[in-house]
């Protein structure tokens, strides 16, 4: 299964912005945006002029990451939205949002979407009852995701600590027993990061 292995800080840099990729470290004078601004690689630091295409890529690149999804999936996510009816840009981040991994990282039981991703590969999940290790599976209105049942002690301190994380409106969520349940599909004003999805949808349009 292909995944980036890679440092994550280079990715906020080159980004210029935090996507919150390594959890509390990105919350702490250690984040690598706190120490150093530029991006990465020789010229990082040179002052360029950005073109249209290089803000249209550079939101696209933005979004994949923050998401963790390689490119051939977040394109198949875009055509998706594409094809659906309603505004492209806000399907598609619709989609994201949807995605199982994520749903884990909005209850509030991995500190990031790698975490969030980890979790799920790891068979600590249950959808609508049966087993799910699937990061990239796509939750509906009445589906439910719970903590499957284990002895791990790691997964318990995350259930006690679910409290910590406010949950969006999509999701009702029971932080006692580890149990979300989606009540409706997340809309634009649910997404808690800055995108510009317009550019996204203009990028993949061309």
């Amino acid at each position: 299964m292909a995944r980036y292995t890679g440092p994550s800080c280079k990715l906020c840099r080159r980004e210029g912005t935090k996507l919150y990729l390594k959890g509390e470290r990105c919350l702490s004078d250690k984040c690598a945006i706190n120490r150093r601004t530029s991006a990465p690689g020789q010229h990082g630091a040179a002052k360029k002029k950005m073109t249209e295409y290089g803000m249209q890529l550079r939101e696209k690149q933005k979004a994949k990451r923050y998401y963790g999804v390689l490119e051939k999936q977040f394109k198949n996510y875009y055509v998706k939205a594409d094809n659906q009816d309603g505004i492209a840009g806000e399907n598609l981040l619709r989609l994201l949002e949807r995605r199982l991994d994520n749903v884990v990282y909005r209850m509030g039981l991995a500190a990031s979407h790698k975490e969030a991703r980890q979790l799920v590969l790891h068979g600590h999940f249950t959808l609508n009852g049966h087993k799910a290790n699937i990061p990239s599976i796509l939750v509906k209105v009445g589906d439910v995701v719970a903590v499957k049942e284990t002895e791990s002690t790691k997964i318990k301190e995350l259930v006690e600590a679910m409290g910590d994380k406010i949950a969006p409106k999509w999701l009702e969520i029971d932080k006692n027993a580890g149990v979300a349940k989606v009540i409706a599909m997340p809309e634009r004003d649910d997404i808690d990061f800055e995108f510009n999805e317009q550019l996204i949808i203009e990028l993949y349009s061309k």
